[in-house]
């Protein structure tokens, strides 16, 4: 991986899903060399909840170890990666 592209920032778009409340900011920046922990600390402190269910693309839960870079390379849409959030379990 170059340094470069490590050091990116990415645009993560999170979206609602199912009865979990709707959050006033819906995109943030975050680094490429975070994991994907990241996001679901973030998601959980923003909703005040433990238990999240938390998926890319309405499609898998990828793993919290996983680089934010490595998510967004391979799962972008138009810029952005699309984080669905759920109080209950929703797909896969």
């Amino acid at each position: 991986m170059a340094g470069s592209e490590a050091e990116q920032k990415v645009v993560v778009h999170v979206r609602s899903t199912g009865n979990a409340p709707i959050l006033k900011q819906d995109k943030f920046k975050i680094s490429g060399r975070d994991k994907f922990l990241r996001v679901i600390e973030f998601l959980r402190r923003q909703l005040h909840q433990d238990t999240l269910f938390v998926y890319v693309n309405s499609s898998f839960s990828p793993s919290p170890d996983e680089l934010v870079i490595d998510l967004y390379n391979n799962f972008a849409i138009d810029g952005k990666l699309v984080v669905n959030y759920a109080l209950s379990a929703a797909w896969g």
